[in-house]
């Protein structure tokens, strides 16, 4: 398993390299670069600027040259952690990008928790029970909230926690706690303002998770061996919880590494209507303004986390199943 798992990382290089390279050039294609974008949102604002002056600053800071010059020059900081400049932000990328991964990752780890707390006993209980009542509301509801996109629930929370509730809402802490020093109280409100969103990302994977759940066990609880267990005369909860979850949640596992790079991406919507550092809203402003180094480490870091996840879920699924053994 070790040599399986230092093969993969290993494997990561080139491919990490190879992304870095499509994105960059991605990211070229529009026509012009970050000084021709401020130059337009400049000319809508009613103000001008002198075209030398661009010149000179797309000189300085090396957009003159060719793409592959530009590229090589982002990536010979790699190995350092130097991600290149910021020209919108006048600041290093990685400090930027950082602080966002932080809590997207965060974020999404709550999400992924939450949803797998819900969709694998719904699942369970879905298929120990078909066609009930309770199968039928919870699928119902399920399919409820991957109908509703984040956004629009973002919207309802903050109109409910506002006007009905009158709680603090949006952003990552109430605004009277930002400056405090920590205590109790500021962890509270911080945790108080995680769940939400949390939920949110989380209610557009579980219909999708919790009816693979409930496929895979209605199909793996019609095998043979599963007659054989209940022959034995084992409880039917042994039965359904030992042998047919522990094979029936193979699927599921393989699934939730697909749910990361949704969830990253929901939160870019979610995060600009309820205040949220995550890397949505400033990847799409970096995207907005041609700022390549840092729209381009953000694609790079997100292609990392995507490869280390299904990296995990391979390793968990050999954990589970002991058919599954890599060499």
């Amino acid at each position: 398993m070790l040599a399986y798992i230092l093969r993969r990382l290993i494997a990561m290089i080139p491919l990490l390299f190879l992304v870095s390279i499509i994105t960059f050039v991605i990211i070229q294609l529009p026509p012009g670069d970050y000084f021709t974008s401020l130059q337009a949102m400049v000319a809508e604002t009613g103000g001008g600027g002198d075209a030398r002056t661009y010149d000179i600053l797309r000189l300085r800071y090396g957009l003159d040259q060719p793409i592959h010059v530009q590229y090589l020059k982002w990536i010979q900081g790699f190995p350092e952690g130097d991600f290149g400049w910021s020209l919108e932000w006048n600041s290093p990328v990685w400090p930027l990008v950082r602080d966002r991964l932080n809590y997207t990752i965060l974020l999404g780890t709550l999400s992924l928790l939450i949803t797998i707390s819900y969709a694998i006993p719904v699942g369970i209980y879905s298929a120990t029970h078909q066609y009930s009542f309770g199968d039928n509301a919870l699928s119902f509801f399920g399919f409820l909230g991957l109908s509703l996109p984040g956004f629009l629930l973002a919207l309802v929370w903050l109109f409910v926690g506002a006007i009905v509730l009158r709680i603090d809402v949006g952003g990552v802490i109430a605004t009277e706690l930002r400056n405090a020093p920590l205590s109790w109280e500021k962890i509270w409100s911080y945790w108080n303002h995680l769940w939400p969103p949390a939920i949110i990302l989380g209610l557009a994977s579980t219909a999708q998770l919790q009816r693979i759940m409930r496929s895979s066990l209605l199909d793996v609880m019609g095998q043979q061996y599963i007659t054989t267990a209940r022959a034995k005369g084992l409880r039917e909860r042994d039965v359904v919880m030992r042998y047919g979850v522990r094979v029936a949640i193979n699927p599921l596992i393989s699934v939730l590494a697909l749910e990361i790079p949704k969830i990253i991406s929901e939160s870019a919507l979610v995060g600009i209507v309820m205040s949220l550092p995550t890397t949505g809203p400033l990847f799409l402003r970096a995207l907005q303004t041609q700022d390549m180094y840092l729209a381009g480490t953000f694609l790079l870091f997100m292609t990392l986390i995507l490869m280390v996840a299904n990296l995990i879920a391979d390793v968990l699924l050999a954990a589970v199943d002991p058919r599954i053994a890599y060499q």
